[in-house]
């Protein structure tokens, strides 16, 4: 997992990058909190580890600052404090941080600190996709709603409509030009029914771009299974 941290103190830096190599986490450093902005802007990254005691910006600003940002929303930050705990909590949390650890620490304090913070981090990747997957079975059942609904409410007018201009076709009275017509109606009514027997048979549906952003269901072949 990617990993940014921020000390301005060269041992802590040093230890964390320690902790962070040996548990396989790939990391970047940075010595004030205005470094550490800077590179989460340029890649965010899942876990920001910071120290609250910085130059340029300090830890809790740094932190704001990821929550503020899109893509920061569902990153997991760790605070390292050396504050009196009762007295700093209450910030560290209203800044947004997920957790936090008091300095000085342990190499093994640390360690057990960054497998919650990866737990977290699995556990909400997991709540996500659940929940996309469900966004995506409704929109599939909605899709399946509208197909029934759009079938009952058109093939009867259609097939109406299709059966008269068969009819009106077979008189041999009609001048070329109402014929034309009539061939140019029947032919619009077959394409609406070459469309709602797609809709019927749509499988696996997806969307595309249609224009200006808008997207619309793909009623292409590929994405219909034909009985």
């Amino acid at each position: 997992m990617r990993v940014l941290f921020a000390d301005d103190d060269v041992i802590s830096r040093t230890l964390l990058a320690a902790v962070l190599t040996h548990v396989g986490h790939q990391s970047r450093s940075a010595g004030d909190g205005g470094e550490a902005w800077a590179l989460f802007q340029a890649e965010p990254a899942p876990l920001v580890v910071l120290d609250v005691d910085m130059p340029v910006l300090d830890g809790l600003e740094v932190c704001r600052r990821i929550r503020a940002h899109p893509a920061g929303r569902e990153t997991f930050v760790l605070i390292l404090t050396a504050h009196d705990v009762r007295d700093d909590l209450a910030e560290v949390l209203d800044a947004g941080a997920d957790d936090y650890v008091s300095k000085p620490t342990t190499p093994e304090n640390l360690r057990a600190r960054l497998e919650i913070a990866a737990r977290r981090i699995a556990q909400a990747e997991a709540r996500r996709a659940a929940e996309a997957e469900l966004a995506r079975a409704r929109w599939l059942a909605g899709i399946g709603e509208t197909t029934i609904a759009l079938e009952h409410e058109i093939n009867n007018p259609l097939s109406a409509l299709l059966g008269h201009a068969e009819l009106l076709l077979m008189d041999r009275e009609l001048t070329l030009g109402q014929r034309d017509e009539l061939q140019l109606v029947r032919e619009q009514a077959a394409r609406i029914a070459d469309v709602v027997r797609r809709l019927a048979k749509l499988k696996n549906p997806s969307s595309v771009e249609y224009s200006s952003g808008a997207r619309m269901i793909d009623l292409s072949t590929g994405t219909t299974h034909n009985e």
